[in-house]
Parts: C-alpha cells; sequence; structure tokens
C-alpha cells in the first residue's frame, strides 16, 4: 500500500458535494492512497441538504475503514473535514457476505453502493477460491431507494449496471427486496447484490473500441421503458399524458410500462424513462417529483410530470450522446481504472472525430499525426460534461496521476489498477 502522506482535497471543488466525497474515498480504498478531504461538500449551503458529511457517507466510509483496517478521522454526521488512510489492498478482504445497515431511511443505498463498489470489485481472494469456498461477493444494503439527489434503484438496475454489463463486462445480479422513500413517511429499504469480483491478476478493461465512430443508426430509438411510482390514482392519467407526450416527441417508438407500482403515499411520485437505441445503447431521464402538489389535480399532476421527462429525454438524445448527463459521470471510475482507452461522449462528435483533430481544442497536443491525441490538463475539473462529470475526472487525476485524459474528458487512457 501506498506511503501514509495524504492528499488533500477541497470538497468545495467543482460539484463540491458528496460525489467529490465517496468518489475520493473509493479510490483511496482501492490505491491505498491517504486522503484528506477538508470543507466537505462545501457548495451544499442550507438547511435542506446542508454541509458536512451525511449519514450515507458515514455509513459507507465506516464500511471501507473497517475493510481496508484504514485510520479515520473526523467520520461523523456533519464533519466537514474527513482523513481517511488505508492499510489494506481490496485482495486482503476475506468478507464474501456483506451487510450494511444505515440509520436515516433517507441515506441512499445506490450512493453506498457506488462508494463501495470500485473497492468489492477488486477484492479477489484467491485464498478463499482455492479452498472452495468460492470468491463471489453477496451484499445487501438497508436505506433509501428512492432518495431525492441521488440515483433510484431503477436508474440503477435499467441503466447503470447494464452498462457496466456492456461496457466493462462487469455483471451484477440484484434484487429490491424492500422500497425505501425519502419522502412521506420514513420508510428504511433493502437491496441485495451478488457479482464475482476480479481475480488476482485480472484487470478491467472496456469491451467497446475507445475510437468508435457513432452514426445515425445509433440514435434510432427501438423502444422506450417507463417506470411509474405513484399513488394509484395517478397511473391511468400519467400513462396517458406520457403516451401522448411521447408520441409527439418519438413518433413510432414503441413505448414499454415495464413498472407500475402503488407508491403508498400522496408525496411519493416517481417516473423513469429508459429510450433504447437499435444498436444498444440506452439513456434514462427521471424525476422524484419536488414540487408543491396538494393543489392540483390528477391530470395536472401527470401533464407535469409527463412533459418535464419526456421533454428531458428528448433533449439529451438530441445531443447525440452515447450516454445520458448522469451515466457519464457514474462511469469515470471505472475508466480511471481500467486499462487502455475508453470514451463516452455525449456531443455529436464521436471519439474517432475527436482523435482526428476535428474541433480545434486548445490543450496540449501529443502524439503522432495519425491520432492526434491532445492532453487534458488536470489540475482542476476539466472536460466537457456536467460539473459532477468534470469534477470526478479531476477526483481521479489527482489519485492517479498516470491516467492520460484526452480531448476535454472525452478519451481516458486507465491507470490499470490490477493485483496479484
Amino acid at each position: 500500500m501506498k506511503a501514509a502522506k495524504p492528499l488533500v482535497l477541497d470538497g468545495r471543488t467543482g460539484e463540491g458535494g458528496g460525489q467529490l466525497v465517496r468518489l475520493a474515498c473509493a479510490l483511496a480504498a482501492v490505491t491505498g492512497q491517504a486522503i484528506r478531504i477538508t470543507n466537505v461538500r462545501g457548495n451544499r449551503a442550507g438547511a435542506a441538504r446542508g454541509g458536512g458529511l451525511k449519514s450515507q457517507h458515514v455509513s459507507s466510509i465506516a464500511w471501507l475503514a473497517r475493510a481496508t483496517n484504514a485510520q479515520v478521522d473526523g467520520l461523523a454526521v456533519g464533519s466537514r473535514t474527513l482523513e481517511f488512510a488505508p492499510k489494506a489492498p481490496p485482495t486482503a478482504l476475506a468478507q464474501r457476505s456483506i451487510s450494511i445497515d444505515v440509520e436515516s431511511p433517507a441515506a441512499s443505498a445506490m450512493l453506498i453502493f457506488q462508494a463501495i463498489l470500485p473497492y468489492l470489485l477488486f477484492a479477489g481472494n484467491a485464498a478463499a477460491a482455492a479452498a472452495g469456498k468460492g470468491d463471489g461477493i453477496e451484499l445487501e444494503i438497508h436505506g433509501g431507494t428512492n432518495v431525492s439527489f441521488s440515483l433510484s434503484w431503477e436508474y440503477l438496475d435499467q441503466v447503470l449496471l447494464p452498462t457496466l454489463e456492456d461496457q466493462f463486462g462487469i455483471v451484477i445480479k440484484r434484487q429490491l427486496k424492500q422500497r425505501g422513500w425519502s419522502l412521506g413517511p420514513a420508510k428504511k429499504g433493502c437491496v441485495h447484490f451478488q457479482f464475482n469480483p476480479l481475480r488476482p491478476g485480472e484487470k478491467l478493461t472496456s469491451r467497446v473500441p475507445w475510437n468508435k465512430r457513432y452514426t445515425e443508426e445509433d440514435f434510432e430509438m427501438e423502444k422506450i421503458d417507463a417506470t411509474i411510482l405513484t399513488p394509484t390514482h395517478l397511473h391511468a392519467p400519467l400513462q396517458q399524458a406520457l403516451a401522448r407526450d411521447l408520441d409527439r416527441l418519438f413518433p413510432n417508438v414503441d413505448v414499454n410500462l415495464v413498472v407500475t407500482e402503488d407508491s403508498g403515499h400522496e408525496s411519493r411520485m416517481y417516473v423513469l424513462l429508459v429510450a433504447h437505441s437499435k444498436t444498444g445503447l440506452r439513456w434514462g431521464r427521471d424525476w422524484l417529483y419536488d414540487k408543491k402538489w396538494k393543489t392540483k389535480a390528477p391530470d395536472a399532476l401527470a401533464h407535469d410530470m409527463s412533459k418535464k421527462v419526456a421533454g428531458d429525454l428528448h433533449d439529451e438524445i438530441a445531443l447525440r450522446g452515447a450516454v445520458d448527463e448522469f451515466l457519464q459521470d457514474q462511469l469515470v471510475v471505472f475508466q480511471a481504472l481500467a486499462q487502455g482507452r475508453s470514451s463516452f461522449p455525449r456531443d455529436e462528435r464521436g471519439p474517432e472525430d475527436i482523435a482526428l483533430g476535428l474541433g480545434g481544442l486548445d490543450i496540449e497536443e501529443e502524439g503522432d499525426e495519425e491520432t492526434r491525441m491532445r492532453k487534458d490538463k488536470t489540475h482542476e475539473p476539466f472536460g466537457q460534461g456536467s460539473t459532477h462529470t468534470t469534477t470526478a475526472r479531476w477526483v481521479a487525476a489527482e489519485h492517479l496521476p498516470q491516467i492520460n485524459w484526452y480531448n476535454k474528458g472525452r478519451v481516458c487512457e486507465g491507470a490499470a489498477i490490477g493485483f496479484d
């Protein structure tokens, strides 16, 4: 493991929220790099979101600390400075059955999963496999599944995990045992995962060529899947509104209602749309309704929700990106840890166009005339994409200086992390 001298990160940088903390601790657990985060979640002002660590951060970091035998300081809800110095590598993890239970029902189980998954992917245990005990990991997390400012179980199940399988060969079986909401009466949910980590010596590798050229066929829609989690009386008007709006924006595209569920409370209203292209790309847009609703009739509520989610999905696909806005930032950590190059662009030019130098990017040029790769400067959040994406790239680059990013973050040459 690395020396104890910590990498210091200012928690106000870029997005300046919980993502920075989760990603920094995840990478520290994998690499053994000690970290010190100041001004934790410093860009999250206000009573609703506040600053400092929240319950979900404490739960995930506490588990990582136990797993890595880390020295930790400042691990408490509300803490604005965190020190995390892991001592044991992922391959030292003997535990194969893991359970994490958060104190607050509003703490997102999905964000905890994101924080510990990179570490668990590298936790291949040769001794356990040799002893015939198996190397598979079972993980159960008790917490919120549909929580404000967090990805939902549905997005993780229908967008993120299928993409990890397609792009990196990460196969994760999953089950929603009980739904948990941050809205309405407090209710804690439960999710279960089962997967095999990388074998000792094995490295994460992108399955899709980094210089794939995207064509119009990649953006021809095959179907749109819809998920509706609302009180029962909203199901029919919302289905009608979605059918109308999607037919207008995506004519002749099949719409499939994959989940319809009574949310159990008037304040719990959630919709997810996932568009699938004919070549296997997918984009998701959702909304956990957070507006005033008590004075609105069901038809008006359905109109608002459908108009926003359908419109957001249409605008996302119009960008001609290989991934949606939220998926792009969630893939950064896997790009950084993998070997070789990977690319998940979100504009009309594909990686091959960019590699040929189209666009006149004003950054340092590196490579021969055939590739014309232009190396990014990584001392601050950089590249195209949301502030979450640009911040994630910066955190990854701070942890792993051997990573090379090119062409405004569109191409990543990963660190090729592996453990013998």
